[in-house]
């Protein structure tokens, strides 16, 4: 078990990337929380439990708790090996939400469960059988009120991995997923069956590169009040990956489109190019960049009507982490955000600075 305590203290000129007045709004976060990890010849656990005590002044003052709660267990046999990740998240929509989808909700606190099986058999040396099931259930707090609806996800996959080479996979895949909304007097149902095809290749030791692709074909049928609308189409989802592992230093670079439910009540598509890359300047300081770029459209209609108009959202946040101590370690990041919508007259632009300060007691392990 490794536990830990951070505080931290936060500036943002424009917490909600709005175009309208707004002020400034600053606040400090206080968090502690606990790692855990063990295994058995057969059996690997790991997990976190941390809490985030939030107050914020200024612009948006709020104060709220956010939630983390993360498991992942893997058992295998000799032919077999069963998996699961999950648990529940609580946290507000411009942490999470924002960072995967692109898309800038109403600040609110959402709490999302997570459940996520899998099961891969070797059926040779080279081939196996994988297969996974997903659930998701993300509600809001205050969500109607702020023009968001709760929804829930389903849906597996069930492929073939081939190992090629020691440096090539393939994997071939055919996924299901059904998304609909639960708690609005309108209602939104649209499931998207598809393929998947991927390669992995290992140039050398510390350079590797992924690429997927595949086609989603979306089915959706929008209720309000006693009339319902129907519609589909095609959208191809892909990725490519590209990470290298030096000594002192990472670079990862990434190209992916993919789909994603939106507490708006709809499926959305969103296009994003990103690059991370840390360096080591000592064994105790280490500088890191982060930068990405959205383009975020509806992959469905609202489910109140309408559709989404397309964004784009960008930004740039560079870190500097330094252990002073043992156990004590200091970070300072500063993050642009830059937000634009058809209807803005100009961009919205944001930046946030913050400074944290944690503390790493002593470890507790427990030998069998």
């Amino acid at each position: 078990m490794a536990p830990s305590l951070s505080t931290k203290a936060y500036y943002n000129d424009n917490l909600l990337l709005t175009p309208l007045p707004h002020d400034p709004t600053y606040g400090y976060w206080i968090s502690p929380g606990v790692e855990f990890a063990g295994k058995t010849e057969r059996l690997e656990a790991s997990g976190k439990a941390a809490l985030d005590f939030v107050d914020y002044y200024g612009g948006e003052p709020n104060r709220f708790t956010n939630i983390f709660l993360p498991l992942t267990l893997r058992y295998r046999t000799e032919k077999d090996e069963w998996g699961f990740t999950g648990g529940f998240t609580r946290d507000n929509t411009l942490m999470g939400e924002l960072l995967t989808t692109g898309v800038v909700l109403r600040f609110t606190q959402r709490n999302l469960w997570n459940l996520n099986p899998t099961w891969t058999r070797m059926l040779t040396e080279k081939l196996a059988f994988q297969s996974s099931f997903q659930f998701s259930d993300a509600t809001y707090q205050d969500g109607l009120r702020l023009g968001l609806v709760d929804y829930q996800v389903f849906g597996g996959s069930a492929g073939f991995l081939y190992h090629l080479t020691e440096r090539d996979d393939v994997q071939l895949a055919a996924t299901y997923t059904n998304f609909h909304t639960t708690n609005a007097p309108f209602g939104l149902r649209a499931y998207y069956p598809g393929a998947m095809l991927s390669y992995v290749h290992a140039f050398t030791e510390g350079l590797k590169a992924t690429v997927y692709g595949g086609p989603r074909f979306i089915s959706s049928t929008t209720k309000i009040g006693g009339s319902g609308q129907e519609s589909s189409d095609t959208v191809w989802v892909y990725g490519a990956t590209v990470t290298q592992q030096l000594e002192r230093a990472s670079l990862q670079v990434s190209l992916t489109r993919d789909i994603f439910p939106s507490g708006f009540g709809l499926l959305i598509q969103t296009d994003r190019i990103g690059a991370m890359a840390s360096y080591d300047f000592t064994e105790t300081v280490t500088a890191s960049l982060d930068v990405a770029g959205y383009l975020v459209s509806g992959a469905t209609n609202i489910a109140r009507g309408g559709t989404l108009q397309e964004q784009q959202l960008m930004y740039v946040t560079p870190k500097l982490a330094w252990h002073v101590a043992e156990w004590w370690r200091l970070e300072a990041s500063y993050s642009y955000r830059l937000r634009d919508v058809e209807t803005f007259a100009e961009p919205a632009m944001s930046n946030m600075l913050m400074f944290m300060l944690t503390y790493y007691p002593p470890k507790l392990a427990i030998a069998n």
